[in-house]
């Protein structure tokens, strides 16, 4: 046995290694009576450091399903996750499978594996940096099934993805900026920089300036990481250090509430002064003060689509490899357009 190994990790060799006996790590597994926070603690760093996950198949013959899908996100807080998990529950729901979700925001110490699993469900979603890659190459050798969703698959994994189009969406809102408003100073907020969504967006920003031949000044581009109050922190930072600009492309809409809010404090208007312009077409875009410009993503539809093929992988063992969902934008009156939705 080895930690290279964990295929062959066995409830014995946790208790062994924990200096406690087989009923009590089965008791702390099962929650069937209580263990000392010591122990616990024991227990924890032991399965941890052996990577071992207890195998419901194996201690459930009779049924070998729990019809339980997981979802891990990173956060479930904000607008942009209630039409993802609208989209997951719709087509759990509509095949019999129940949802089990854990955020990973504040992981447990010396935490290694996700809290649902092969020891809880018959498949796994996983929302863009929820893993590790080391993790879901624990996965896939376990034969596991597992979906991501806004995260391309490690090449040699071919691990199924559902995700938007991000690059060309970007692109043509930038281009609508400068075409249609003559905005030549565009700000962009990229989000977290772990997140493939983020990379593309950025991508199809530097395109549509080279495209114009508008030169990318790096003091244009700052932090958002597709949250508000980071959002409103960078843009009174660049408001404050004289950086000119006419224009905001936010990364997404989370982020353009607090571009918005920072933009009023300074006593700027939008659109008359800066065009602001974001990304998802959440619920609250319509109704920002102006409303928002911003690329419409199917974000129910991800959600919905990722369990499908999630569910064709648990009942048939093969899925489609990548799901690319189609982005467009929507015209409103915070570039500067008349409001034409």
């Amino acid at each position: 046995m080895t930690k290279s190994d964990p295929s062959s990790v066995t409830i014995r060799d946790v208790a062994q290694r924990a200096g406690v006996s087989v009923a009590t790590v089965s008791r702390y597994i099962n929650q069937s009576a209580p263990v000392s926070d010591e122990v616990a603690r024991r227990l924890e760093s032991v399965m941890s450091e052996l990577h071992y996950v207890p195998d419901v198949t194996a201690r459930n013959l009779a049924t070998k399903k729990s019809h339980t899908i997981g979802l891990l996100l990173t956060d479930i807080g904000g607008d942009f996750f209630a039409p993802l998990l609208s989209g997951i529950e719709a087509a759990a729901s509509e095949n019999g499978y129940d949802l089990l979700i854990s955020s990973l925001r504040n992981p447990k110490p010396r935490q290694t594996l996700p809290p649902v699993g092969p020891h809880n469900t018959d498949g796994v979603l996983a929302f863009a940096d929820s893993l590790k890659e080391e993790t879901l190459r624990w996965f896939h050798k376990k034969q596991f099934p597992i979906v991501l969703l806004h995260r391309s698959s490690p090449p040699d994994l071919q691990i199924p993805c559902v995700t938007v189009e991000n690059k060309a969406a970007s692109s043509k809102i930038v281009e609508h900026l400068i075409e249609v408003h003559g905005r030549r100073k565009i700000i962009y907020l990229r989000g977290p920089e772990e997140q493939e969504d983020s990379y593309w967006r950025e991508l199809g920003y530097n395109e549509a300036l080279e495209a114009h031949g508008i030169p990318l000044v790096p003091s244009w581009v700052a932090a958002g990481h597709f949250d508000r109050q980071v959002a409103y922190q960078s843009m009174q930072q660049l408001i404050a250090s004289g950086v000119e600009f006419d224009a905001v492309f936010s990364g997404d809409d989370e982020a353009a509430v607090g571009v918005l809010e920072a933009l009023k404090d300074a006593g700027k208007r939008v659109p008359e002064d800066v065009s602001v312009v974001g990304f998802d077409d959440q619920h609250m875009s319509p109704y920002l003060t102006p409303p928002l410009t911003t690329v419409r993503a199917p974000t129910h539809d991800v959600g919905y689509e990722a369990t499908r093929r999630l569910l064709d992988l648990i009942h048939t063992g093969q899925a489609t490899p990548l799901t690319l969902l189609p982005t467009h934008i929507v015209l409103r009156r915070s570039c500067g357009c008349a409001h034409v939705e």
